[in-house]
């Protein structure tokens, strides 16, 4: 990295892709950070829940921005406030929703960088896919980032216990 090169953020700035309740918006990339980690941001609407979900190569930080996000990781459910950090490491089975009645807004440093990658393709699945074809499209996108699907139990029971609708859903 060279001061030619963008130093910056500004609030506002970034690229973002919407996943039906939760958004990703791209913040500090790859190549900031000669791919030692990625950050974005995550706005989650109030009653989303991210599908439950495995990854190998990578871990997740989460700090709550602003809001109150319910998390499993493992075996362990968390509600997370305002100024709490969320940590899911790779090799453990994790989701995370909203679990206040307003918008939540995580930040998100992801270690090594590259699975960001993941959320702008699925953004751009998301926009063009036929309904009917997006659970087949998205698993196959996963596996490529070896990134699983997990624990299809948890999401009656999640969706049940706290009133929560998988992200895409009507």
């Amino acid at each position: 990295m060279t001061t030619d090169q963008k130093l910056v953020v500004e609030a506002g700035e970034g690229e973002s892709v919407s996943l039906g309740g939760v958004g990703v918006d791209f913040k500090i990339p790859a190549g900031m950070t000669g791919r030692a980690f990625a950050i974005v941001e995550h706005p989650v609407d109030p009653g989303r829940l991210v599908p439950p979900h495995i990854h190998y190569r990578e871990d997740e930080l989460s700090y709550v921005l602003k809001g109150e996000i319910g998390a499993r990781i493992g075996d362990r459910d968390y509600v997370a406030g305002q100024g709490s950090y969320v940590v899911k490491p790779r090799g453990i089975p994790h989701t995370f929703w909203n679990a206040g009645p307003e918008p939540a807004l995580l930040l998100e440093v992801i270690w090594p960088a590259g699975f960001e990658n993941f959320f702008a393709e699925l953004g751009e699945l998301t926009a063009t896919s036929p309904p009917e074809e997006l659970p087949e499209r998205r698993a196959e996108l996963a596996r490529r980032y070896d990134h699983h699907f997990v624990h299809p139990e948890w999401v009656p029971e999640l969706k049940e216990k706290y009133g929560l609708r998988v992200i895409g859903e009507q």
